[in-house]
């Protein structure tokens, strides 16, 4: 190299990071075929880290700080370049940029239903959702199995490694926790730990930590969520014959005192009797085959009660149908 060539030559005196706060887990230092400076300055800020790899090999790591770059700032590069300690002359290495701060509020849910055994309702297919958080812990690390050598590493890139990470043997957490379906719902928090802890060590072998998870919200596919909301139709159905009875029961005292009240109770009770016997005829102890009079006789009754505001029509048309299949 002539010396003129030498002085025209562009050195870089600052090496230094505006992250755009874009998603962007690591960025390099457009380096080009300019040389750094000895001497120049290095400044990492906070929530960043900064590596220098030297033929694809990570020499030194910086934390959050400013540096003057020599020979003692840069001892393992210096060693791999065989410099002598008074080394003074500009240089070229790669330099890398990584953030390090929290990214904050990532999505994660399940692609296709997850099949778990529940003891009431038989297999159940669920689908469940939430949010988590991460960052960088070991930038080195990150480097070597995540981002390489990349001029540039997008967190969407990552995306969906970290959803199947989560995800993966959420079937297996369901099943060792034997919590009802159910009663899921109550128990978000700790299944939200479970997953957590599953997958920690996964993220850990990308070099980050895995902050923050919680999971928002269970759903079940639309032809069970039918057949859930059906099934507790029934439950109420079922519990009729008990409200009427205590209704009955709690109006007494206010019968006994009013003029006629006892007889109006006498009809009550009578009214009270046909419910219970028109539920109890719909809702058989056993699996049993009924007669097409008794059928009609049942479906009138529970019409009857649809008339007076006890039994929706929605009940109503469950319990016929559940009726008719019953027919002998």
């Amino acid at each position: 190299m002539s010396l003129g060539t030498f002085f025209s030559k562009q050195f870089i005196d600052v090496l230094e990071w505006t992250e755009p706060g874009d998603g962007t887990l690591l960025w390099r230092y457009p380096v080009a075929d300019r040389e750094i400076q000895n001497g120049a300055s290095l400044t990492v800020r906070e929530a960043q880290a900064a590596l220098f790899v030297d033929e694809g090999q990570i020499a030194d790591s910086f934390a959050p700080g400013r540096y003057r770059l020599t020979t003692s700032t840069l001892p393992l590069l210096t060693n791999l370049r065989h410099w002598d300690k008074l080394f003074a002359s500009p240089f070229k290495s790669d330099v890398y940029f990584l953030s390090t701060r929290r990214q904050i509020d990532r999505t994660w849910g399940t692609a296709t239903p997850v099949t778990i055994r529940d003891r009431e309702f038989g297999a159940v297919r669920l689908r469940a959702y939430g949010t988590y958080a991460y960052h960088v812990a070991e930038p080195a690390l990150f480097f070597r199995q995540v981002s390489g050598s990349a001029e540039r590493y997008e967190r969407d890139e990552l995306e969906g490694q970290l959803r199947s990470l989560l995800v993966a043997g959420l079937s297996d957490l369901f099943a060792q926790s034997a919590i009802p379906f159910l009663d899921l719902a109550a128990n978000q928090a700790a299944l939200a730990q479970a997953m957590q802890a599953r997958a920690a060590a996964a993220f850990g072998e990308l070099g980050l930590q895995l902050d923050t998870l919680v999971l928002q919200n269970f759903s079940l596919p639309d032809e069970l969520q039918k057949v859930l909301d059906q099934r507790i139709a029934m439950g109420m159905v079922g519990d009729l014959t008990r409200y009427t009875q205590y209704q009955v029961a709690s109006s007494i005292p206010d019968a006994a005192r009013n003029e006629g009240g006892l007889a109006a109770m006498g009809a009550g009770l009578g009214f009270g009797q046909m419910v219970g016997q028109a539920v109890a005829a719909a809702t058989p102890a056993a699996p049993v085959a009924l007669s097409a009079d008794e059928v009609v006789a049942t479906l009138e009754k529970l019409h009857a009660l649809v008339g007076k505001g006890i039994l929706s029509q929605e009940e109503f048309d469950a319990k016929k149908a559940e009726l008719l299949k019953k027919l002998g």
